[in-house]
């Protein structure tokens, strides 16, 4: 990828330093850097002690002798769900609100420490009623309610590992999950609230259960639409049912930090699942750390919210243990950003005073669309810090995020990183780092990698190549959960002792990343490699640009043509030479090559439920082929007005 063709054009030259008011109290400053740098080992050390509570402290760092296996803390001993509830009730905390839930009907509930422990510890003793017990595992297939936090944190009380599989996915998908974990025990509901309807989870998990092959013993049911769900006598129980009657003490068994914690399939896999293993004491070490740092959390005053699903990697890591670990106040929503209006997000912002926002660029390009005469109807002044996590954001949605949402007095921290790697790895230092829009500038003290060429060699500043972690770090996977060998292969063998991440990134002219897309998102045009990322960012630049996919479609001339799907402002599309203002429009932002072959103008975008944009099946559609498997998408009926779009282009 790095080579002479190699085309990295787009350039962002808008700097923001940090408020001084932020600065001045900031958690992280420029010492952390200096200390990590100096003993990077010692530097992890310190924060595994200073943010958790051991049971048994531990003698050794890190156990790299059989890479790519690592083993954090290994010799020290914790618990996970005492960490994340327990020591904050015995430190006098008992009162501060754990979460605050918000249903999409309206309905809320404040969940204190001392409310969530009690419910935590019954939870543990009905699995425990039920034979779950350390080593075992649990799915989960819940929608975003109190619950699915609670069964996560009394699985990891008991010691048993959870599979949480997102509560969009098909029936086949969940069983694949269950069969590849051997889960004994399935918690879900009845169905969740999505666009003012309840969705039948129960239903799904019957069918996933259904060819009677899972190990499958018991299934707790939550209530939560109320509707009717069909209940297999001997093998399911309605999970309050369960959970009320039990006693509200429980004793913490205490664990070596590398007792698994949970087992994540990462999504968009082909055949046969990939199961992600995070274990206890550096994933929690981690999730703390960045939550101190990245996030700048002030547990007395703060109320954090992260947008997230915690069927995703993002909601384990920023819902359901870093906050929690370190005494957070949080919020959780059920739904959808537009259910029942357009300004719930900033309804719910105003209503709780959050003060930290993370949430993802398809959110944020979304709200764009919209416009921002809706954030302007609520109080945002409570914000002091925003978060852009699950891909790179393009600059004018950072703009928009920084200016329309935090009143241009928010830092914004970018934060890179994957199912994989368990926390934030690459983002600013809030309180330190200029930031920039669209990058995520810099690994965080303690992380440490670089921006390869094919032989695996350090490229210079503004040269396309592979982003790798060249040192262990505590969050890490532990490998694919059951194939050793499908871990070395997956991340370990396109270059020699570094992790591959599959991004395609640079270095600008001050060392900071860019992130150029995954690497299977870089075109060959006529020899050119070029970034589907940066065409991305040059057409959402346009102000008549909402938001835009581009693929790399075969073309019999130039090998790939650069193929766009665009969402325009007003009846822009409709306008005499539309698709050739913004085909211009890209050649003064990077280059006369990067100019897209046909703009097709779409309503709508393929996502799923998690907002991540299915390219796959642009690219089929741009192919002139069948748009192929559509079942992961939240809506598979934009796949109809994507086609129509199409036909008319080539019709015209």
């Amino acid at each position: 990828m790095a080579d002479e063709n190699t085309q990295s054009l787009l350039r962002e030259n808008r700097t923001f330093a940090p408020p001084q008011a932020f600065a001045d109290q900031a958690n992280g400053t420029e010492d952390l850097y200096r200390r990590a740098e100096a003993d990077r080992l010692g530097f992890w050390a310190d924060q595994a002690r200073e943010l958790l509570t051991w049971h048994k402290d531990f003698t050794e760092v890190l156990d790299w002798t059989n890479p790519p296996f690592a083993k954090w803390f290994q010799d020290g001993e914790l618990n996970i769900a005492y960490n994340c509830v327990d020591r904050h009730v015995e430190a006098g905390n008992g009162d501060r609100v754990a979460l605050h839930f918000v249903g999409e009907p309206g309905d809320t509930q404040d969940i204190t420490y001392a409310e969530l422990s009690r419910r935590v510890n019954q939870t543990a003793n009905a699995l425990t009623e039920l034979g779950v017990s350390r080593g075992d595992r649990v799915a989960l297939y819940m929608p975003m309610i109190p619950e699915a936090v609670i069964s996560m944190l009394a699985c990891a009380r008991l010691g048993a590992a959870h599979s949480v599989v997102f509560g969009g996915f098909s029936p086949d998908a969940l069983h694949s999950r269950i069969m590849d974990a051997q889960a004994e025990v399935v918690i879900t509901a009845d169905g969740g609230f999505r666009r003012g309807k309840p969705s039948d989870l129960k239903a799904t998990v019957d069918e996933a259960l259904s060819h009677g092959d899972t190990p499958v013993r018991h299934v707790l049911v939550a209530k939560r639409t109320g509707e009717d769900a069909h209940m297999v006598d001997g093998r399911d129980q309605y999970f309050h049912d369960v959970v009320d009657r039990q006693s509200a003490d429980h004793t913490p068994e205490f664990f070596p930090a590398e007792q698994p914690l949970f087992i994540l399939y990462t999504s968009g896999t082909t055949g046969k699942p990939k199961g992600i293993l995070h274990t206890s004491g550096g994933y929690l070490t981690q999730a703390a750390y960045t939550m101190k740092y990245v996030f700048d959390a002030k547990p007395e005053t703060d109320v954090f919210w992260c947008t997230a699903d915690v069927g995703w990697i993002t909601g384990h890591t920023y819902i359901a243990y870093g906050p929690l670990a370190i005494g957070m106040t949080e919020v959780i929503y059920e739904g959808t950003p537009d259910s029942p209006h357009r300004g719930r997000w900033w309804e719910i912002v105003e209503k709780y005073g959050v003060t930290q926002l993370y949430a993802a660029p398809t959110a944020i390009r979304t709200f764009m669309k919209w416009g921002e005469e809706i954030p302007a109807e609520h109080d945002l002044s409570s914000l002091r810090l925003l978060g852009s996590v699950g891909e790179p954001i393009n600059p004018e949605a950072w703009m928009w995020y920084h200016r329309v949402i935090g009143g241009e007095k928010c830092p914004i921290v970018d934060t890179w990183w994957q199912t994989e790697n368990g926390a934030n790895m690459i983002a600013p230092l809030p309180g330190v780092v200029s930031t920039k829009p669209g990058s995520a500038q810099r690994p965080l003290p303690g992380i440490s990698v670089d921006v390869v060429d094919d032989t695996g060699e350090h490229i210079g500043r503004n040269q396309a190549g592979y982003l790798v972690i060249t040192e262990p770090w505590p969050s890490m996977l532990r490998g694919v959960y059951g194939d050793d060998q499908r871990y070395k292969d997956t991340y370990w063998s396109r270059f020699e002792n570094m992790y591959f991440a599959g991004d395609g990134a640079r270095f600008d002219d001050d060392g900071d990343i860019w992130f150029l897309g995954r690497v299977d998102d870089v075109m060959n045009v006529s020899g050119h490699r070029l970034s589907t990322a940066e065409i991305e960012s040059a057409l959402v630049s346009h102000d008549a640009v909402a938001e835009a996919a581009v693929v790399g479609a075969d073309d019999p001339t130039s090998g790939q043509a650069v193929m766009a799907f665009v969402i325009t402002r007003g009846d822009f599309a409709d306008s005499d030479g539309a698709e050739e203002q913004l085909r211009q429009h890209v050649g003064r932002e990077i280059g006369p090559i990067a100019k897209p072959k046909h703009i097709y103008f779409v309503d709508d975008l393929p996502k799923t439920r998690s907002g991540k944009i299915v390219r796959r099946l642009l690219k089929n559609l741009a192919e002139r082929k069948d748009g192929g498997d559509s079942s992961t998408l939240a809506d598979a009926s934009v796949m109809t007005s994507i086609q129509a779009a199409v036909d008319r282009a080539h019709n015209s």
